[in-house]
């Protein structure tokens, strides 16, 4: 058996990490899709005017959101004329929220929960989860999932999961991937005060994964799992499925499929054939997410290379063996401390590679304790498989 992406699937051909992604994205409400475009001041008044001129709530609402959405583009120095925005769109929101537009109320509970246009920057759940439940009352998918999980955790409301699960099968019956998913694994797991079901879990996964998008990958590589072991009973063990699903979530962007490919594919596990080009392509996606194992095996491939994939680089490695190191993984602290040590990629700094063995030692490496006692000398540039990245 021999599993490859199916034709259509992207091969790598670069791997330069992109921007940084911004920390709260509303692209998926759709507030227009011309709204990008209009940036300055003189096009946004236009925009204002005829937001004005229409008694279209939709249109009105596309107006709003885009007032708030070109306030978080802006620079701090801009500070005045952001709160102004804000202030102008929260007012069209609530007066849209208080007739009943169910977006209108979506759109402001997601802004209040993430702390926009809230006091003191800090998140409100006590307005978002009445928003929530106004405009799942109206139909609203994302709204009713959100309910769910305020329930669920007790956000800006009591605890109450019978509530939690009441709401999260309305928002599953509108086909949401999330609240799908979230009653698999509780149906699975015995959560929510459930028991365990899981015939009922397993159906519910599979409709989740039929729905699945980059949002709400999180079933494909679930149901991975799933086909990988199996479920006495529920579900067969169907190990080229499983790998099958996980390139799904992988091309969803889902950085744990995508790290669990990089490795199949790069010691030849679970059916597939060992590929340095698609084990680079599916780390270098979990990387670009922030999976700190992910980086750190790119700083393993780049001190080797790859003839003809990807050039080996002293730097590269350093660069992302820091960037595994900065979310915290003790080996690759571990790695920057003796990189910088000893000059791989960066100039030799014996104080601050002290500082990351420090770090290392800390969160339990036991290689890093002893580098600071003086115990380890002599190492040699670590190759790819040598204790130094393990």
């Amino acid at each position: 058996m021999s599993l490859v992406p199916p034709e259509g699937s992207p091969r790598p051909s670069s791997f330069i990490m992109p921007p940084e992604s911004p920390l709260l994205d509303h692209s998926h409400l759709k507030p227009g899709h011309k709204a990008s475009l209009l940036s300055h001041s003189q096009t946004l008044e236009l925009y204002r005017q005829n937001a004005k001129k229409t008694n279209d709530p939709d249109l009105q609402f596309e107006f709003a959101a885009f007032m708030v959405e070109a306030s978080r583009a802006m620079n701090e120095e801009d500070g005045k004329k952001r709160d102004e925005l804000v202030k102008e769109g929260f007012a069209l929101l609530k007066k849209l929220a208080d007739r009943g537009h169910a977006n209108s109320q979506y759109f402001l509970a997601d802004c209040y929960a993430n702390a926009i246009g809230t006091s003191k920057n800090k998140p409100d759940f006590d307005k978002a989860f009445q928003l929530f439940v106004q405009a799942s009352k109206h139909g609203h998918a994302d709204a009713a999932y959100r309910a769910s999980v305020c329930y669920e955790h007790g956000w800006g409301c009591r605890k109450d999961y019978a509530k939690a699960l009441q709401f999260y099968k309305k928002s599953a019956s509108s086909g949401h991937p999330g609240a799908m998913y979230r009653l698999g694994i509780a149906e699975l797991k015995g959560e929510c005060g459930l028991s365990k079901n899981p015939r009922d879990g397993v159906k519910w996964l599979k409709r989740a994964a039929e729905s699945a998008n980059e949002e709400f990958p999180h079933a494909l590589h679930e149901l991975s799992e799933l086909h990988e072991q199996g479920v006495e009973n529920y579900l067969y063990v169907d190990i080229e499925y499983s790998v099958r699903l996980l390139i799904d979530a992988a091309n969803l962007n889902y950085a744990p499929s995508a790290f669990k490919l990089g490795e199949y594919y790069e010691y030849g596990k679970m059916g597939c054939p060992q590929d340095a080009a698609l084990s680079i392509h599916y780390y270098t996606i979990a990387a670009q997410q922030g999976h700190r194992e992910a980086c750190f095996a790119l700083t393993a491939w780049y001190l080797v290379g790859s003839p003809g994939i990807l050039p080996q680089s002293d730097t590269e490695a350093y660069l992302w063996a820091k960037r595994a190191a900065d979310e915290g993984l003790p080996k690759a602290e571990y790695a920057v401390g003796y990189f910088t040590e000893v000059g791989i990629g960066v100039k030799a700094n014996q104080t601050e590679a002290d500082v990351w063995y420090q770090r290392a030692a800390e969160h339990g490496d036991k290689r890093a304790l002893q580098r600071l006692k003086g115990t380890i000398t002599n190492e040699k540039k670590p190759k790819r498989d040598d204790c130094v990245i393990s």
